[in-house]
């Protein structure tokens, strides 16, 4: 029988491998809104159990990714396409190249670093977990922390780095290329905990194996946060640190 995905193969990691392939799937930002109804109205047949006879399993699923990549599982409205999952590559992926443009001057610096911060701020918070009202002033807070701190970090390794006398020119242009890191990074985890702060305090909605709320927990907040900053750091390292690594050897 079909299950929906929040209760079938996620207790694995394979299982949640195969769950976040698509949900970043980026076919499904083409999805009409016809069949996004389609969708909806396919899936709430079944919960009713009035599903017309021949609907079968793949039909299901197909219907279950397209609205879990377009709507918000907690409010139920429709997020905008840049700042979905599945839009996250195809948005981003410019904003990477900016980043790691060579010899940038301090207005495109802060340029880059400000629009990175602000795609991710908008994607963080159309994601949120809502089960518990944020206010918009969390957001706002969260928003600007991370620009704070993404623009004084790269900006003050740049000044660092120029003004280092122990290094020689193309030892400053490799150590250059790694500071979009350590800026992003730190912006990440610094957006995710001020916009989130408040589940530290109120909790975050516990649910049972049948997706039934059951109470809040503050525990279960705290470890959503921490995991939620690490992969933060960890997932911009790929694109982050890896280029630079390699244009250094292709240059050699």
């Amino acid at each position: 029988d079909f299950i929906p995905y929040a209760l079938c193969g996620t207790n694995t990691f394979f299982g949640r491998f195969r769950h976040f392939l698509d949900v970043i799937d980026p076919r499904t930002l083409f999805v009409s809104e016809n069949r996004l109804q389609e969708s909806i109205n396919l899936l709430k047949r079944f919960k009713e159990g009035t599903l017309p006879p021949g609907v079968t399993n793949e039909q299901l699923w197909k219907a279950q990714k397209i609205k879990q990549a377009i709507i918000h599982p907690d409010t139920g409205e429709k997020i905008l396409m840049p700042f979905r999952m599945s839009g996250f590559v195809p948005f981003g992926t410019p904003v990477v190249v900016g980043l790691l443009l060579p010899n940038q001057t301090l207005v495109s610096t802060i340029f880059w670093q400000w629009l990175n911060q602000s795609h991710n701020a908008c994607v963080n918070y159309s994601n949120r977990n809502a089960s518990q009202p944020n206010p918009t002033s969390a957001f706002v807070h969260g928003y600007l922390g991370a620009v704070t701190s993404a623009v004084s970090i790269a900006v003050g390794l740049n000044v660092l780095i120029q003004r280092a006398k122990g290094f020689s020119p193309t030892t400053r242009l490799l150590v250059q290329r790694f500071v979009p890191f350590p800026a992003v990074a730190s912006a990440n985890v610094c957006n995710v905990v001020l916009m989130r702060k408040s589940e530290l305090s109120e909790g975050i909605s516990v649910l049972d194996k049948s997706g039934n709320v059951v109470g809040t927990s503050k525990v279960a907040a705290k470890y959503a946060l921490l995991e939620t900053a690490l992969t933060r750091i960890v997932m911009p390292m790929p694109i982050l640190v890896l280029p630079p690594m390699i244009m250094a050897n292709l240059e050699k």
